[in-house]
């Protein structure tokens, strides 16, 4: 009796670790469907003079929606976004390669910005195309708004 409990909870492990992916890779399939997205690593709240110990670092992708941007964690389940950034309230400080561990971090390819937004000091770190493609979209913002691009 006891081998056929521990077959029936080995099989329910399984069972909610295959319902877990599939979860998992439908709520990135939604992100997606709309179209927009990219790749791209968060830092909130940085230091002024930053540090490039590689931690902090949340792997995500964006997504634009009109003139916000929003960011969904990879490894999570949650339906909405975990930051939204409002283009208006972007400021582009300024641009840098990762250093030391970020390298680690980060996608081999990633290109690190850092920006304020609405006085939270944070760093976005995506390939070169799609920061071609963020800062287009900036400077992209409707007559009347102001954007500080660096």
């Amino acid at each position: 009796m006891s081998m056929v409990l521990a077959l029936t909870v080995c099989g329910l492990v399984v069972a909610l670790v295959v319902v877990g992916l599939f979860v998992f890779g439908l709520r990135r399939r939604l992100i997606q469907r709309s179209g927009g997205t990219f790749d791209c690593s968060l830092r909130w709240d940085v230091p002024e003079k930053g540090d490039s110990n590689g931690k902090g670092w949340s792997y995500g992708v964006a997504r634009y929606n009109g003139d916000r941007i929003e960011w969904y964690r990879v490894f999570s389940y949650a339906p909405r976004p975990r930051r939204v950034l409002e283009r208006s309230a972007i400021e582009v400080a300024g641009r840098r390669a990762p250093e030391g561990e970020e390298e680690l971090a980060l996608l081999s390819d990633a290109v690190i910005l850092v920006c304020l937004h609405r006085g939270t000091r944070l760093e976005l770190a995506m390939s070169e195309d799609a920061l071609t493609g963020f800062l287009a979209w900036l400077e992209a913002a409707p007559p009347g708004q102001r954007v500080n691009v660096a």
